[in-house]
């Protein structure tokens, strides 16, 4: 038999001190960069987005993948890419130390992608940090 998993994961980290580093001219190059180490290591993202000062992932892992591995491959190898670019992320600080991590049904697909599409929106109102404390208290934002 075959292993299968439907594991729907969104995937939150920022930068130290939550300090702003993301714009318009150098977001894609970096959430294309994190969309390719996932698919390098079979896992399947469905959106990588942010704003300013954080990403937001979600992925199906690959079975043979986990999260802790992934996260830390993601965070050490796109610092190393953006140190190379620096002009382009002179402001880049560094991630932070740790991520949260949460758990969807798949039911619940659809509106976590147009979530993460919505964040420069959602952050007009919104701080990272708010933002962060709700999801960790499990009130829906989706």
């Amino acid at each position: 038999m075959s292993t299968y998993t439907q594991i729907l994961y969104q995937v939150v980290f920022g930068s130290k001190d939550h300090i702003p580093f993301l714009t318009t001219e150098n977001e894609y190059i970096l959430l294309g960069y994190i969309a390719g180490v996932l698919r390098k290591q079979s896992c399947h993202s469905y959106i990588v987005g942010g704003a300013s000062n954080h990403i937001h992932i979600i992925t199906h892992l690959h079975p043979t993948v986990a999260l802790a591995s992934i996260v830390k491959d993601i965070k050490l190898s796109s610092h190393k890419m953006m140190l190379e670019n620096a002009k382009l992320f002179s402001h880049f600080p560094g991630w932070q130390v740790g991520y949260s991590a949460f758990t969807y049904h798949i039911s619940a697909k659809e509106n976590l992608i147009r979530y993460v599409e919505n964040q420069r929106e959602h952050h007009k109102v919104y701080s990272f940090k708010d933002e962060l404390i709700q999801l960790l208290k499990n009130i829906q934002w989706i």
